[in-house]
C-alpha cells in the first residue's frame, strides 16, 4: 500500500499496508529539521493519521540503502515471538519458523523499496521505511500528479508480481527433484513462501483504500474526477471493503484480520475527511497577486495554515507569514496543490491557473 503523510509541520500523510507494505511520507531527518519551524497546511497531504502510523521513534535503525533508512519498530519483536511459536509444529526445527518469518518481512521490505524507488523516479521524496507487525510503511512524498502517484503506488505490488515466477520455478524444481521426501522442511518452506507472496499480492491489490489497490483506483479516478473527488470515491468504496473484511474476520474467528479491518477503517475515515478538506480548499477564493513558484496556482484565501508553535489556524498570506496569535514569523509557505514548501518571497507572481479539485 502506498500513501503520504506530513509530520509535525509539513509532511504528507502516509502509507502503510497490512501484511505488505505501503508508502507514507515523512521526509528524511534533514528535511524534518528544516520544516520544523515552519507551518503546516491543514488541507494538504493524504490520508493516514500520523497518530496510528509507526515512525522511527521507538524503532531500531537497521541499515541505509540507496539513501533510504530502514527501521524496525519495537512491537515487531512481540508479534514475531507469537507468530513463530504459533507455527512451531510446521517444521522439524524452529529455525525454519524463524527463517520463514524473516523472509516474510524481507518480501515486505522489497515491496516497500519498490514504492520508494518509484517515488524517487518521478521526482518525489522517499527516505524512510519502517517495518512493524502489520507489514511495512514506506514514507514517500510523490509529486501531486495522478501519473506520479499511480507509479509510486503500483511499483510495490509489481515487486510481488516479479517474485511470483521466481517462487513458482523454485517450487517446481523442488517438486521435480523430490524435495517432498528428501528435504521436507525445505520444500515446505518454499511452498509457504509462494503462498505468502501470492497472498500479499492479492490482498494489497484489493480495491480497498488505503491498500495499494485502493490507492491505484484513486490514482486512476484522479485522471477523470480530480484529486479531491477521486479520494472521496476511493474512500467510500473502501468502507464497503472494510465491511466485507469485518464479516470475514467474524466468520474466520480471526482477531488478526479484525485488527487489519479496524486499521483500514480508520484510514478510510481519514481519507474521507481529507477529501472533504481538499474540496473546501479547492473551492475557496484565491489570493490575487500570489502564486506557488512551482505549480503556479494561487493559494486559497482563509485560515488553512496552522502555526507550528501555538497550533492556531491562520491565513499566512493575509498576515505576511506572521501568526496573529503568538507572533511567530514564518519564512516559507506550504502549497496545497503540489505539496512544495517555498519561501514567502517567491510567492509574488500573479496566476490564472485554477486549483485542481
Amino acid at each position: 500500500m502506498c500513501q503520504a503523510k506530513r509530520g509535525v509541520l509539513a509532511w504528507y500523510g502516509g502509507v502503510a499496508a497490512p501484511p505488505c507494505a505501503a508508502a507514507a511520507h515523512p521526509p528524511n531527518n534533514q528535511w524534518a529539521r528544516w520544516t520544523l519551524p515552519k507551518n503546516l497546511f491543514v488541507g494538504a497531504g493524504y490520508v493516514i493519521s500520523p497518530h496510528i502510523m509507526p515512525t522511527h521513534r521507538g524503532s531500531i535503525r537497521l541499515f541505509q540503502l540507496f539513501g533510504i533508512e530502514v527501521y524496525l519498530h519495537w512491537s515487531w519483536f512481540v508479534v514475531a515471538i507469537y507468530g513463530i511459536q504459533s507455527r512451531g509444529h510446521q517444521y522439524n526445527s524452529i529455525g525454519w519458523n524463524v527463517l520463514e518469518y524473516l523472509t516474510l518481512f524481507l518480501i515486505v521490505l522489497m515491496h516497500e523499496f519498490g514504492h520508494s524507488l518509484a517515488c524517487r523516479q518521478v521526482g518525489g521524496r522517499a527516505n524512510q521505511i519502517v517495518l512493524w507487525p502489520l507489514g511495512g510503511v514506506a514514507y514517500v512524498s510523490p509529486p501531486q500528479r495522478p501519473g506520479a502517484m499511480l507509479w509510486s503506488i503500483a511499483a510495490g505490488p509489481l515487486v510481488n508480481v516479479a517474485l511470483f515466477p521466481v517462487f513458482s520455478l523454485i517450487w517446481w524444481l523442488g517438486h521435480s527433484a523430490g524435495w517432498v521426501e528428501s528435504l521436507p522442511d525445505l520444500y515446505r518452506f518454499v511452498v509457504t513462501l509462494w503462498y505468502i507472496n501470492t497472498i500479499l499480492l492479492i490482498f494489497n491489490l484489493m480495491p480497498v483504500y488505503p491498500l495499494d489497490g485502493g490507492q491505484i483506483l484513486r490514482s486512476l479516478l484522479w485522471f477523470m474526477f480530480g484529486r479531491a473527488r477521486s479520494l472521496l470515491i476511493a474512500s467510500s468504496i473502501g468502507f464497503v471493503g472494510v465491511a466485507g473484511l469485518i464479516l470475514f474476520a467474524i466468520w474466520a474467528q480471526s482477531v488478526w484480520i479484525g485488527i487489519m479491518a479496524a486499521f483500514i477503517l480508520i484510514n478510510c475515515w481519514g481519507g474521507l475527511m481529507q477529501a472533504r478538506a481538499m474540496a473546501r480548499v479547492a473551492n475557496a477564493p484565491r489570493h490575487n497577486g500570489f502564486a506557488c513558484p512551482v505549480c503556479k496556482v494561487a493559494p486559497p484565501r482563509g485560515a488553512f495554515w496552522v502555526c507550528g508553535k501555538c497550533r492556531k489556524a491562520f491565513d499566512t498570506f493575509e498576515t505576511q507569514g506572521v501568526c496573529p496569535n503568538c507572533g511567530t514569523q514564518f519564512a516559507v509557505a506550504f502549497c496545497p496543490e503540489c505539496g512544495n514548501l517555498r519561501p514567502m518571497s517567491e510567492w509574488t507572481f500573479s496566476s490564472n491557473v485554477p486549483p485542481k479539485l
